[in-house]
């Protein structure tokens, strides 16, 4: 969502950093792997390029988005937010690395819950398209 407003460097990075949030609490589910397919799909600048490992370590790459401006960090939280929630399988370890990257972005606890709820607003709102088209 709004991975558009990154830029090509920017966009890389965050695939790093979504690749290490579907492999954080073990094999990465079906529904992480479509949720990152789809991420990808929207980075269409840089899919060619993408590779599906690390090209870095982790705290490097929380360390590029730490010095990059308010927009980008809160993009970037708020995609790392979906990958996490879509399979309902919120676990310790994604709470925890997502606490950290809160930090490490200066993310308040009250943008927190916005972009959260933007989330949840997103997801109602797919669940309710699905049940109109269906019945």
């Amino acid at each position: 969502m709004f991975l558009s407003l990154l830029n090509k460097k920017e966009m890389l990075k965050f695939l790093d950093l979504a690749i290490y949030m579907v492999d954080i609490d073990g094999e990465p589910t079906d529904v992480e792997k479509r949720v990152l397919t789809k991420m990808i799909a929207e980075l269409d600048a840089v899919k060619d390029e993408f590779s599906f490992r690390l090209a870095d370590t982790v705290e490097n790459t929380i360390n590029f988005f730490a010095s990059a401006n308010q927009v980008v960090r809160n993009v970037v939280y708020l995609n790392l937010v979906t990958i996490s929630m879509e399979d309902d399988l919120y676990n310790t370890s994604e709470l925890l690395f997502l606490e950290k990257i809160q930090k490490v972005f200066e993310i308040t606890a009250e943008k927190r819950r916005e972009l959260i709820s933007i989330v949840y607003a997103e997801r109602d709102l797919r669940e309710k398209a699905i049940r109109i088209i269906k019945n």
